[in-house]
């Protein structure tokens, strides 16, 4: 059995790459730091980016387990472009996912890359991960998993967020852990 804890990154300043948590950022990675600390989490990846290492960095500290960081997780860009209407771009590529935007990737383009970070992880001998990202690219793999799961579902992911993947021979399930900093029932 692989299980697999999809974490979104907590309350950052911004959308950069070097963008750091907020205050209340720093306050929820403390938060989801306690709740996953009895998870049996024994590697955890992320993003490069500075606010998903941030999030993530008081679990690897109580955990003693090293943060490792992988491109592939980063932020899906969306286009190289200034989008007045983004938000409406964005719907469309949650519509239509081989739309591809100037100078930006499509959504199956995006799945694909976070997806062989899981299809890694499924065939390794660690047994419990946490791989933390963000929430377009988090949306579209949480979407592999749950049917139905598109852009209304993206615009309610919370800062941070979990949701769990369990990969076992019988099937694989995919159910949220954590909502608006606490955790779901």
């Amino acid at each position: 059995m692989t299980t697999i804890y999809i974490i979104r990154h907590c309350a950052a300043s911004g959308q950069e790459p070097d963008a750091h948590l907020t205050e209340a950022g720093r306050e929820q990675a403390l938060s989801l730091a306690g709740f996953l600390s009895d998870a049996g989490i024994k590697r955890i990846i992320s993003s490069p980016y500075t606010r998903a290492v941030q999030s993530i960095e008081a679990l690897a500290k109580a955990l003693a387990v090293e943060v490792e960081t992988d491109e592939r997780l980063k932020e899906r860009v969306l286009s190289s472009g200034n989008l007045p209407d983004w938000f409406e771009q964005l719907k469309n590529t949650f519509d239509d996912r081989d739309l591809v935007l100037e100078g930006g990737e499509s959504s199956t383009q995006a799945l694909e890359r976070i997806s062989q970070v899981v299809r890694e992880l499924e065939s390794s001998d660690c047994e419990r991960t946490a791989i933390v990202t963000h929430g377009n690219i988090m949306a579209l793999l949480v979407s592999r998993y749950i049917d139905g799961f598109g852009f209304e579902e993206w615009r309610r992911l919370s800062n941070p967020d979990v949701y769990v993947l369990t990969i076992e021979p019988s099937g694989t399930s995919c159910k949220r852990l954590w909502n608006e900093g606490t955790p779901d029932d």
